[in-house]
């Protein structure tokens, strides 16, 4: 079963997603002018239009996929065919947008940057009589007179002034009978405000908090407090977050630390808090002292004090104040880094809705793609669904696309390295590929992303189909991989980013003759003379390189080019290698062994000559141990398989029959079946039978059987 809260889409919200990415195959048609038209047979009520808008809203603005469709607002600007009843409009609606819906708008939540396009709509509406209950003027300029606005809408229930300059605040008393919800975030507090306030009966949500103490003269006291708390007895949600306690409102230390804690109003530990009637909803008290006291009379509290006051912080700031739910992310990052996350899943979730919600808020994008990071790590991993860690990688590249902040890269591509590579970002494969590459364009320096980045490049393209390496192999990997070889020769470095480079063209070379074509086309020839000349005594380099160049050997149309002098003595040469083991001979002698499969007849160089070369691979086949364990990986075996049944170049012959008899003796139960499977067995027999079969190989196929 599905973990609460991480169930999967409701069919309500699939269908949404899929009409809004195909508008024109199911509720519209193209009209005049590519003009998009609602059919007219289509009638959608409030709740499905609702969801459709707000929806596009998301889609448009955190998923990179999607493209915004001009003229989706007039689809509703005709109330008898469609509904709207509650909107979230967001910076990137426009003008005409907003004359489009105007005429049936019923309650209006506006984010900050809207403003010009609201003021318009809502003069329209003041003309149409219409009958406004919610109105949110968050952020509005100082030099609106927003006494004069508000005065000819006396049937307000709900107003959101944050951030407004308020002069003369006494003018909000005209509402003191009907108002249920006032926000004054971040507005300047007085006597006069609070004691208007404390008139509106009828509040049940105040919000009276400030981001933080600076360059706030109004001092927080417990005479305050006790009033709001008295004269309003309706509340059930109240936000006092950001202030300073003038004076002492908090019971003594013993007294607050005995018994268990309580949200019983009689047992709080905050003086003003024992006169409420019943525990509140909800309690914002985040950056206040009073939020570390043990009894609170509220169900949901804001604060700094644990894991719980940290999350509802977050969840509670997230839309509309940024600067509060960082604080809170950064947070949960030091819970989640130093202690232990309890509630993963609602962590992972709010972390999530706040990287989408803000994806061009640079310090939201530094602290939530941190917490990721140890939100997925292996401590957690087993509490985590496969729809939730996918969720986890959309926003991780959604940042990786939007920012180039070297802290966000960073973040972004070590939470990518908890996750299972290539098979949990496969759904996203093409995206994180072209992304990678991205950064590790030459114009980056920074060493730490640019190492991370190889390694997820290099992962990627390990154990995934020639099509995904086809793929890749035309975004550019080759090229990127050797350009970063290149400059690490330039700076004479043999680093991790220069073996992680050289083992990701192995790997994407592997049995993808497109890309071993690459490979030579961009001198790749010529890097590894230069690598092998620079760095004689790095032993995993060397190897990456050889197998890298078995690969090219593998294809029969490519051996020509590695058929010149200079490169047969280099392979010959590395023959008596002791680097990793018999790694290097081993894989230098299958380079060779391909090249001698294609007979004396094409053998054009003169120095060294054919016969020494192959003196020089079948001693050193003979002085590899056949029981050495192994650090290599084969996903098919018909390269070597194809070297088996001829007579032309048996040293090819007796290289790959050693190959497939150290592989399935040492790992049996990974390779014994592979070599089942592909036939090989029979192709064994068959080396058996031919006259041209050297004793040596012979006897080995010989012991192996018995």
């Amino acid at each position: 079963m599905p973990e609460a809260g991480d169930n999967p889409d409701s069919l309500m919200s699939l269908c949404t997603v899929f009409c809004l990415k195909n508008l024109r195959r199911t509720m519209c048609y193209t009209g005049e002018r590519n003009k998009l038209c609602l059919r007219p047979d289509v009638f959608l009520p409030s709740e499905i239009c609702d969801k459709l808008v707000n929806v596009y809203m998301d889609l448009v603005y955190t998923d990179s996929n999607f493209e915004a469709q001009d003229g989706f607002f007039q689809l509703f600007s005709d109330p008898r065919s469609t509904r709207l009843t509650r909107l979230q409009l967001r910076d990137l609606v426009r003008d005409k947008d907003v004359e489009a819906i105007k005429k049936q708008v019923g309650k209006l939540s506006v984010t900050r940057g809207l403003k010009s396009c609201i003021l318009g709509l809502y003069a329209t509406l003041l003309k149409s009589d219409f009958l406004l209950r919610l109105l949110n003027l968050g952020g509005m300029q100082a030099v609106v007179d927003v006494e004069a606005l508000l005065k000819p809408l006396p049937a307000l229930t709900s107003l959101d002034l944050s951030g407004v300059y308020l002069p003369r605040p006494a003018f909000l008393a005209q509402w003191r009978d009907r108002l249920a919800s006032l926000v004054l975030y971040n507005v300047d507090l007085s006597e006069e405000l609070i004691s208007t306030v404390v008139q509106m009966s009828r509040l049940r949500h105040l919000d009276i908090s400030r981001e933080n103490q600076r360059n706030s003269k109004f001092k927080m006291t417990r005479k305050i407090l006790t009033s709001i708390v008295q004269s309003l007895g309706n509340l059930v949600s109240l936000d006092i977050s950001g202030h300073i306690m003038l004076d002492n409102c908090t019971v003594p230390q013993f007294e607050d630390a005995m018994g268990r804690p309580s949200i019983e109003p009689s047992k709080s530990s905050i003086y003003p808090f024992q006169e409420l009637k019943r525990p509140l909803q909800f309690l914002g008290l985040y950056n206040t002292t009073l939020c570390n006291v043990t009894h609170i009379p509220a169900y949901k509290v804001t604060g700094s004090k644990n894991e719980e006051q940290v999350l509802n912080a977050i969840e509670a700031y997230t839309e509309s104040r940024p600067e509060l739910a960082h604080r809170a992310i950064n947070q949960l990052f030091d819970i989640a880094r130093i202690q232990h996350c309890s509630q993963l899943l609602r962590a992972l979730q709010l972390v999530i809705a706040a990287l989408k919600c803000h994806k061009y808020d640079k310090s939201i994008q530094v602290t939530g793609s941190a917490a990721l990071f140890y939100l997925t790590n292996t401590e957690y991993r087993n509490e985590q669904s496969v729809r939730l860690r996918r969720q986890v990688i959309e926003v991780v590249l959604n940042g990786m696309e939007q920012y180039q902040e070297v802290t966000v890269q960073r973040n972004c591509c070590l939470t990518l390295c908890n996750f299972s590579i290539p098979e949990e970002l496969e759904f996203q494969y093409h995206r994180v590929n072209l992304l990678l590459l991205k950064i590790l364009e030459p114009a980056r320096q920074d060493e730490s992303i640019q190492r991370i980045a190889v390694h997820l490049c290099n992962a990627l393209v390990c154990q995934v189909d020639n099509d995904h390496k086809e793929a890749v192999g035309k975004m550019g990997f080759v090229k990127t991989m050797l350009n970063l070889i290149q400059k690490k020769l330039q700076d004479r470095m043999c680093d991790q980013v220069m073996e992680f480079s050289w083992s990701a063209l192995w790997n994407i070379t592997d049995e993808t003759p497109d890309n071993c074509q690459m490979f030579l086309n961009c001198n790749g020839m010529d890097l590894f003379l230069d690598c092998l000349q620079e760095f004689p005594d790095k032993q995993e380099l060397h190897r990456n390189m050889l197998g890298l160049l078995g690969n090219v050997a593998e294809v029969r149309a490519l051996r020509p080019q590695l058929l010149t002098s200079q490169f047969i003595t280099v392979f010959s040469n590395l023959l008596d290698s002791k680097a990793d083991g018999i790694e290097v001979s081993y894989n230098a002698c299958g380079v060779l062994s391909h090249i001698m499969f294609d007979g004396p007849d094409v053998w054009s160089v003169e120095d060294p000559e054919r016969d020494w070369v192959m003196d020089k691979m079948w001693d050193a086949i003979q002085s590899w141990d056949v029981t050495s364990r192994r650090n290599i990986n084969y996903r098919s075996f018909e390269p070597i398989l194809r070297l088996l049944p001829q007579g032309i170049s048996p040293v090819s012959q007796h290289w790959a029959t050693w190959a497939l008899f150290n592989l399935v003796s040492v790992y049996p139960s990974k390779y014994c079946p592979l070599l089942v499977k592909e036939g090989g067995v029979a192709l064994l027999e068959k080396v058996l039978e031919l006259d041209s079969s050297q004793p040596e190989t012979k006897d080995m196929w010989n012991y192996n059987s018995d």
